[in-house]
């Protein structure tokens, strides 16, 4: 039903996705005199990136180096990550901040200027910068004003269903499927970033997520049928600390930064029962063994969890702590009548990251098909099998603007041959031949919470 001969948009980077990633790569691809496009399929900004809380990595202290940064990664993805873009990744994370700096990121800082940094979990230093407890938000902010002030085309509403291959095999554009309409527009491009995002609203495993509403995985799905490799698809990372209690922020994130000031897990019966800070698949294991085979878990009318002492945080802090540096947590429960500073909370994991994706090479062009870049939460192998706090809003600057620059140069020497959807078909008749046989819409865009009859 498409006609490829018919083309709505024709650029030199089509960037799909509207998150921090593809902000950060349409900055740069503009940077790079590229004719540049974001297509979303939400608005611009509806992301993962809006949802992170904690902070954002970087050694830059003098007590820090990005080689133990490197260390404390490697180990905490337990040695899985590919080595040269761990690499980069540490590397290029001092740049990162002084980069989001410049374009206007409001980092909480001391009064002498110095940025206030924190430990996460996993990490042998204190690298963590923040924006009070809306890191996200704030860089997502700033992201997005960048990209609108410089008149980059967003369009909006409008989701890449299908990559588009020329008659050489590289990539040369998506099929885009307006919203609301439905109508199947044709986007013709050099080059070709997907940054989709994460995968939590799929709720593997019947787990809430922290995920914002379109994280169905697209990017993974879309680069695969094209002949992208994936790597470490199956590992998932369960944010330790969802809220349990109540049943209206259910699976909300309860970010890591509650724990890094002072706040403990504890039991039902009292007790202690880990570390704080453990890298968070410990974490996440340890939580959900307290609850089911150690049976120490708080019950809720809803399910179950243990307690987050929010309140050691202004006896080891002092008062005021609380409200001025994890605000949105305050506000969140104080929306149910829950004063953090006073009393517990009760928390339990949430499905949170997509530590694997597309295996790409260190310039953010897959490992298989030409023309075709990756970056963000849809990367597999920069974290290994889990991820450390922080290094998530890293990687989508770090990688979002290495894509937007290489996929921009590349254009440069581009010349797009005939347009095909020839491997759809390949792929279908794959499918068959292996036996598999599904009805389920592919890519899947939104989630379905239709009332369905039990």
């Amino acid at each position: 039903d498409v006609d490829l001969n018919k083309v709505d948009y024709d650029v030199d980077v089509l960037i799909i996705g509207g998150g921090g990633a593809g902000a950060s790569a349409a900055i740069e691809a503009d940077n790079n005199g590229a004719k540049a496009m974001i297509v979303t399929k939400l608005r611009a900004g509806d992301a993962n990136t809006m949802m992170a809380e904690g902070g954002i990595q970087a050694a830059d202290k003098p007590n820090d180096s990005p080689a133990i940064h490197y260390v404390d990664a490697f180990g905490g993805g337990h040695f899985a990550a590919k080595p040269e873009l761990l690499y980069k990744l540490v590397n290029e994370a001092p740049d990162a901040i002084k980069w989001l700096s410049d374009l206007g990121v409001e980092f909480d800082k001391a009064p002498d200027g110095t940025m206030i940094t924190t430990h996460g979990g996993g990490t042998s230093r204190k690298r963590m910068h923040a924006a009070k407890d809306y890191s996200g938000a704030e860089i997502m902010r700033t992201l997005r004003d960048e990209v609108l002030n410089r008149g980059i085309p967003v369009v909006d509403f409008t989701s890449a269903v299908e990559l588009i291959l020329d008659e050489n095999g590289k990539c040369a554009g998506a099929v885009l499927m307006n919203m609301e309409t439905r109508e199947l527009l044709v986007a013709r491009a050099k080059t070709v970033i997907l940054a989709t995002g994460g995968a939590g609203r799929l709720h593997y495993q019947g787990f809430p997520t922290s995920n914002h509403y379109g994280a169905t995985a697209d990017g993974l799905i879309l680069g695969y049928r094209v002949g992208a490799k994936l790597l470490y698809a199956d590992t998932l990372q369960y944010h330790p600390t969802g809220a349990a209690y109540p049943e209206q922020i259910f699976g909300a994130l309860v970010t890591e930064k509650v724990r890094s000031l002072g706040a403990k897990l504890v039991n039902a019966n009292g007790e202690v029962f880990m570390h704080p800070l453990e890298t968070r698949d410990v974490s996440a294991a340890s939580i959900i063994r307290e609850c089911t085979a150690r049976g120490n878990g708080v019950h809720t009318a809803d399910g179950i969890g243990v307690w987050l002492d929010t309140p050691m945080i202004e006896l080891k802090g002092g008062e005021g702590t609380i409200e001025a540096r994890i605000p949105a947590m305050m506000r969140m429960f104080g929306k149910y009548g829950i004063d953090i500073r006073k009393e517990p909370i009760l928390v339990y994991p949430t499905l949170h990251y997509q530590n694997g994706g597309i295996d790409i090479e260190d310039n953010g062009e897959t490992t298989l098909v030409k023309n075709l870049f990756v970056a963000g939460e849809a990367v597999g192998g920069i974290h290994g099998r889990n991820r450390l706090m922080g290094n998530s809003l890293l990687d989508i600057i770090v990688f979002g603007r290495n894509a937007g620059k290489y996929a921009s140069e590349r254009a440069k020497t581009v010349n797009v041959g005939k347009l095909t959807l020839d491997h759809v078909a390949a792929f279908e008749k794959e499918c068959e031949e292996a036996g598999i046989h599904s009805d389920k819409l592919s890519p899947q865009i939104l989630p379905d919470y239709r009332r369905k009859d039990m």
